[in-house]
């Protein structure tokens, strides 16, 4: 939401120097901290205010209920949907005024006319003062736009291009150029103070640190009628004019010491009194500091034990999954040396089955080799032999004849290196050569 555009002065500079320091030196005014929300100030208008003006009634002391709620609205900052709910409020007329008069000390004079233009023609009815006089919100708007002093305090000076173009405005719309009363008198005099209603005296001796006066005692303590001297009466009843000259210069001699005097005895009781309200409000404002402060160092805890317990609980969580993931990986290592063993154990097995195995293989087939060898191959006898192959060769010599010298020399031509200490037997009947 974008914020209502303000004229950028300070709020102290907006309002009379002494209705903003009896503002916030007021009891209701402090009450209203407990005022959050928007919301909440426009139902303590609906409840507690009567009327728009700046003081309160009769003898009262201290500023309006509407203006301490004025002041209220200038500290929160309101947005332009806000200020377009209070202008358009529909429970209350004074909801609306206030907004109008948040406009005319706060906004942006380029953008006032703006803003109170649409309800020029607006024909509720309120009393706007205590007296009860009632008027319309448009004839309110137009007075509080054209107006100098809102009864009798001094409105922020709008600037003249922006009043011609007001004015003109108001001419081609038929309606009145001039003030007509709903927001007090036009303009201040000279005696300012004595004109002034009693509740504005009343909370101007409060501000210096006064009693606030009696009607009566108001009369008396007027600044005009202190400066005329009372007649004075002898024992005879005539009047002191017929005394001798002397005597009324000695009289009024008198009387303007004892005027000076009173008048440095009020000054320094009136120094004495500022001096105690000034200690009193620092005095308050150290406090609402402190309270500020302690409320500032109990938010810090409050986020410091959430940081804590924030950081606790993730070095739980870390130890926790730094605990499941030692065990996991202690549950691995076992699980892989377990199942190591098991392969070395099976292939040890496996390895002596085989060993065993083999050694009973190879012992069966020597043992069947030796058992054929032995079935295959009978037992021999030399001499039987030597004697068959004998006679073989006595037979084949007398069948070809002695080739024993032809062959020698047919084996010298051929091949000289060849060894003829062999001779071959052909073993006629028998099963082998040699």
């Amino acid at each position: 939401m974008a914020e209502l555009k303000t004229s950028g002065r300070p709020i102290d500079q907006l309002l009379e120097k002494v209705l903003c320091m009896n503002i916030l030196s007021s009891d209701y005014f402090r009450d209203l901290l407990r005022l959050k929300t928007y919301h909440e100030v426009i139902d303590e208008i609906y409840n507690q205010v009567d009327h728009v003006e700046p003081w309160m009634t009769g003898n009262c002391r201290g500023p309006s209920t509407a203006f301490c709620l004025l002041y209220k609205f200038f500290t929160m900052k309101l947005t332009v949907k806000q200020m377009h709910g209070l202008l358009k409020h529909p429970d209350s007329p004074y909801i609306r005024a206030i907004g109008f008069l948040y406009l005319r000390y706060l906004g942006d004079f380029k953008t006032l006319w703006g803003w109170y233009e649409p309800y020029l023609k607006d024909d509720e009815e309120f009393s706007p003062g205590s007296s009860g006089q009632m008027t319309t919100m448009g004839v309110y708007v137009r007075d509080l736009f054209l107006g100098q002093y809102y009864f009798d305090t001094l409105l922020p000076r709008i600037p003249v291009p922006v009043v011609r173009t007001a004015v003109a405005t108001l001419e081609k719309m038929n309606l009145p150029t001039k003030l007509s009363g709903s927001i007090g008198d036009s303009s201040r005099g000279s005696e300012e103070t004595s004109r002034r209603p009693p509740s504005v005296k009343a909370s101007l001796s409060v501000s210096f640190g006064q009693r606030a006066p009696h009607r009566a005692s108001t009369r008396d303590s007027s600044p005009i009628r202190r400066t005329i001297a009372p007649p004075s009466y002898d024992k005879d009843g005539a009047n002191g004019s017929r005394r001798s000259p002397s005597m009324r210069r000695s009289q009024s001699r008198d009387l303007s010491d004892r005027e000076n005097s009173e008048r440095d005895r009020g000054r320094d009781r009136d120094r004495d009194r500022e001096r105690t309200r000034d200690r009193e409000r620092d005095r308050d404002r150290d406090r609402y500091r402190d309270q500020e402060r302690e409320r500032d160092r109990g938010r810090d805890r409050d986020r410091d034990r959430r940081y804590d317990h924030e950081r606790d609980r993730e070095r739980d969580r870390d130890r926790r999954h730094d605990y499941d993931r030692d065990r996991g990986r202690d549950r691995d290592r076992r699980y892989d040396y377990d199942r190591r063993s098991i392969e070395r154990s099976r292939r040890d097995y496996d390895r002596s089955r085989s060993r065993s195995r083999s050694r009973s293989h190879s012992r069966s087939l020597h043992d069947q080799g030796t058992s054929l060898d032995q079935q295959r191959t009978p037992p021999r006898d030399e001499s039987k032999e030597k004697k068959a192959a004998s006679s073989n060769l006595a037979k084949l010599k007398d069948l070809y004849g002695d080739f024993g010298n032809k062959k020698e020399n047919i084996g010298d031509d051929r091949a000289p290196n060849r060894d003829t200490s062999t001779e071959e037997v052909i073993r006629l009947g028998g099963s082998t050569w040699r």
